[in-house]
């Protein structure tokens, strides 16, 4: 299975910065943009993070949800949030997922989006 513009995601539970969700559920009647980073703490994923949070209001104004996944856990992300604030100037108002495979029900997140149980 593979996604396509405008395709509906599949839907996953999973830990993220603001506590579990269903991602359905979580999405409701909004549009949603999930993006991926390979790891907490890099420079790249760092600045990024930081712009999308700078400009989440103009996704509010759209009807449109921001949410992050990284392959690292909860905890390492509110660690990362509190870097991303101090150096990028802005807080993140979005959850990120965290898919710790240590983590019971958590293991793989991306590839459930995916599609590839």
């Amino acid at each position: 299975m593979s996604l396509r513009i405008n395709a509906e995601a599949p839907n996953f539970t999973a830990k993220t910065t603001e506590g579990t969700i269903d991602f359905h559920q979580w999405i409701g009647d909004s549009w949603a943009i999930l993006f991926s980073h390979p790891k907490d703490f890099t420079p790249v994923c760092t600045t990024e993070l930081g712009y999308m949070a700078k400009i989440e209001p103009e996704f509010t104004k759209r009807n449109a949800k921001l949410i992050g996944l990284s392959v690292d856990s909860v905890q390492s992300h509110k660690g990362w949030a509190g870097d991303i604030e101090e150096t990028q100037g802005s807080a993140l108002a979005f959850p990120l997922i965290g898919d710790d495979p240590v983590v019971p029900g958590n293991a793989a997140v991306f590839r459930k989006v995916c599609g590839q149980h």
